[in-house]
């Protein structure tokens, strides 16, 4: 199942409604938007998607609705870590019964040890018989914060590999190594990441322009790395307006300007005033990146 599991894969945004309840229409939207540019599929209900901050239910709706709006020959990747494993192991199984591709998640949050996260993360490859991408993520994590630890979670049956977020990219070529799936999970060093051997990449501004992504990745499988290094320095002044504004906000109102209304974030994200509002649309005006 994992064989033609590579490319670019969005950590999708999910599209509310006022109340906090899945918002359908925006997701179809944004769906089509990111398979028509290219994508090989989505990440749902990770961080970019405030999955940890949802209610299992409206997890549950949007793995549903995301399996049913897309296309065959896409691949669906749900996170399923949650502050317990019950409900992790709850979102997993869900996830199998609805026809998604594959499970991820982070470790748990807080001064857990390895020996704990070794059966949270056993537990869950058990609950299912779908392929396992830990996400390994240090500056959110207290317990999985290197080689070694990745090394060791990986030997457990089910694990097919991991989504790195980290600029380790030396470490990233090591888990490489180990025979397994990596995906790169810091967008500023996409390009960087693929040269050092990972399968694909999965992130937060694909939201935003799949298409420097796509256009991205098939760069670097051609070999043409002096066009992916251009693509990656796009993709970098992007990066660079936006992460001086609350990121997950911005990127629903940029979405929100180009005619996706996400609704907004689940609290204690704020939204962005007006004054950053102006401030934003005139950047990214500047820049050459579209908005309405």
């Amino acid at each position: 199942m994992t064989s033609n599991l590579s490319g670019i894969f969005p950590a999708l945004l999910t599209p509310l409604t006022p109340a906090g309840s899945l918002n359908r229409d925006s997701l179809a939207l944004l769906l089509d938007r990111l398979y028509d540019a290219g994508c090989n599929g989505v990440y749902i209900a990770g961080s970019t998607g405030e999955g940890m901050l949802l209610p299992l239910e409206v997890r549950e709706a949007l793995a549903e609705a995301v399996v049913e709006l897309s296309p065959p020959d896409r691949k669906v990747i749900v996170h399923v870590g949650a502050n317990s494993t019950a409900s992790a192991v709850r979102l997993a199984t869900h996830a199998e019964r609805c026809g998604a591709d594959v499970i991820s998640s982070i470790a748990p949050n807080g001064p857990f040890s390895i020996d704990e996260v070794e059966m949270y993360y056993r537990t869950l490859a058990e609950s299912t018989s779908l392929p396992l991408l830990l996400y390994f993520f240090p500056a959110s994590s207290q317990s999985v914060t290197g080689y070694a630890q990745i090394e060791r979670l990986c030997r457990i049956r089910g694990v097919a590999g991991l989504k790195f977020t980290s600029f380790d990219l030396y470490t990233l070529n090591r888990c490489k190594a180990l025979g397994k799936l990596v995906f790169n999970g810091h967008d500023e060093v996409l390009a960087a990441g693929l040269l050092m051997g990972a399968d694909g990449g999965i992130g937060s501004i694909y939201n935003l322009e799949p298409q420097l992504f796509v256009s991205l990745y098939a760069a670097t499988q051609a070999g043409d790395w002096t066009e992916a290094r251009r693509l990656q320095d796009r993709v970098n002044a992007l990066i660079t307006i936006v992460l001086g504004y609350p990121l997950f906000p911005t990127l629903k109102l940029i979405l929100r300007w180009r005619g996706i209304d996400c609704g907004d974030c689940v609290p204690p994200c704020r939204a962005l005033t007006t004054e950053e509002h102006e401030r934003l649309h005139a950047q990214l005006a500047t820049a050459g990146f579209a908005v309405n």
